[in-house]
C-alpha cells in the first residue's frame, strides 16, 4: 500500500485561507478530490492523508465531510484552537469521527516560538493522548531545541515533523538544521515527512538539489520512521506530483526493497494506523 502522508484540499469561497492570496497564483484555486484523484492513482498511490490548511474548526469539518465521501482519503489531521477553554472537549468530540487521525496547529505561522511549551495547551494535549490522536508538527528549523523540549513534555503524544521542518535548501544554509535535526532523530521516538522539499528548494531545482537534505534523513531518522508525502497542490509552487514522485524514487534508489516499502507506505500506516 503507497500512501501520500501529507495534502490538502480547498475551497476559496469558504473564507478559511488567510495566507492563500492572489500572488500564489499556482495555487489560487479551488483544489479537491476530484483534482488529485487522478496524479495519484498515476503514481500508484493508494491511500492519502488530508491535512488541514485553515486554523477554524469549520475546515476541520469540511475535511472531514470530504474524507467520509473520498474512498482514498484514509483520514484527516485537522485544527482546533489548543488553548481554548474547552479544548479538551472539543478534541473529545473530534476525535468520535473515526476519520480524524490527529491535529496540528499552524507553529510556524506563531509568533511565539515557545509556544508549544505553554502551559496552557496542556489540557489540549492530554486530551489527544487520551483520545489516541497524533499531533503533525509544523515547524521551521528554528523551532526544533523547543520540538526537543516538547516531545520531552509529552512521552505519550504521537508526534511527526511536516515538511523536515522545512530546512533552507534553497539558501544552501542547513548546518543548524542538520544538527538539529539528528538531535531529534537520536532522542526521540519521532518520525519525518519526507515532504515539502521542492517548495524550499529555488525554483526549477530537480532531485539532486534535495539529495543533501534527504540523505540526512534518511541517516538520522531510518526508513522506518520517514514518510512520504505530496504536499499538493502546494507543491505545484515549484514542482508537479509526479515529477516529486519520480524525485523522491530517484533519491531512496539505493535503498532496500523494504526499505523503500517503509518510507512510501510502511511508516504512514504504522503512524496514522492506517489499513487497507
Amino acid at each position: 500500500m503507497i500512501i501520500d502522508s501529507h495534502h490538502h484540499i480547498w475551497t476559496l469561497a469558504r473564507g478559511d485561507y488567510d495566507w492563500l492570496t492572489p500572488d500564489l497564483a499556482a495555487i489560487y484555486r479551488d483544489f479537491g478530490p476530484q483534482d488529485l484523484h487522478p496524479l495519484m492513482s498515476a503514481a500508484g498511490v493508494d491511500r492519502t492523508v488530508l491535512i488541514q490548511a485553515a486554523p477554524t474548526i469549520a475546515e476541520t469539518a469540511f475535511l472531514l465531510e470530504v474524507a467520509a465521501t473520498s474512498a482514498f482519503v484514509a483520514g484527516v489531521v485537522g485544527w482546533v484552537d489548543f488553548e481554548a477553554a474547552d479544548a479538551a472537549d472539543r478534541i473529545a468530540r473530534l476525535a468520535e469521527d473515526p476519520n480524524l487521525l490527529g491535529l496540528r496547529p499552524m507553529i510556524q505561522d506563531m509568533a511565539d516560538d515557545a509556544w508549544m511549551l505553554r502551559p496552557a495547551i496542556a489540557p489540549a494535549i492530554r486530551a489527544m493522548i487520551s483520545a489516541g490522536l497524533t499531533f503533525d508538527a509544523l515547524v521551521k528549523p528554528r523551532h526544533l531545541p523547543n520540538l526537543l523540549r516538547f516531545a520531552a513534555l509529552y512521552p505519550g503524544l504521537d508526534i511527526v515533523i511536516d515538511h523536515a521542518a522545512k530546512p533552507d535548501i534553497a539558501g544552501g544554509d542547513i548546518a543548524g538544521w542538520a544538527r538539529d535535526i539528528r538531535v531529534i532523530a537520536a532522542e526521540t521516538r519521532t518520525p519525518c515527512k519526507l515532504s515539502g522539499l521542492m517548495t524550499e528548494a529555488a525554483p526549477g531545482s530537480g532531485a539532486e538539489d534535495l539529495r543533501p537534505v534527504v540523505d540526512i534523513l534518511v541517516e538520522a531518522f531510518g526508513a522506518d520512521r520517514l514518510m512520504w508525502g505530496s504536499d499538493w497542490p502546494v507543491l505545484n509552487l515549484n514542482g508537479r506530483y509526479d515529477l516529486w514522485r519520480e524525485a523522491a524514487l530517484s533519491l531512496t534508489a539505493g535503498l532496500s526493497a523494504w526499505e523503500r516499502e517503509a518510507i512510501f507506505g510502511g511508516s504512514a500506516a504504522a503512524f496514522y494506523g492506517i489499513v487497507a
